[in-house]
């Protein structure tokens, strides 16, 4: 069974900076893509962002390309998004994913486990 653990999240003024961390357990993670994706009150979870297993290739919505990176550490089993340049419409509860398979993936389809999710609060 694979365990999901977002930490990071928190309040923070537009303009500002966070980073979400992601522990993983339960499977090796170096085999499989990961991703982050986002809910705010009234709205489908939307996709974020994706990396493949090894990191060598990321995926980005365009709502955060440019100001967001995902990244992950395969020897300490950790996801990572590094969020720059907030602003208020970034505010949700955001989510890690584990990908079903190696290859990274917009689609929420393609991801088999979730974590429990992280309040990100973006205040103008």
């Amino acid at each position: 069974q694979v365990e999901l653990v977002e930490s990071g999240g928190g309040l923070v003024q537009a303009g500002g900076s966070l980073r979400l961390s992601c522990a993983y357990s339960g499977r090796t993670f170096a085999n499989y893509a990961m991703g982050w994706f986002r809910q705010a009150p009234g709205k489908e979870r939307e996709f974020v962002a994706a990396i493949n297993w090894i990191g060598s290739s990321t995926y980005y919505a365009d709502s955060v390309k440019g100001r967001f990176t995902i990244s992950r550490q395969n020897a300490k089993n950790t996801l990572y998004l590094q969020m720059r340049s907030l602003k208020t419409e970034d505010t949700a509860v955001y989510y890690c994913a584990h990908g079903s398979g190696g290859s990274g993936s917009y689609s929420r389809w393609d991801y088999d486990y979730w974590g429990q999710g992280t309040q990100v609060t973006v205040s103008s």
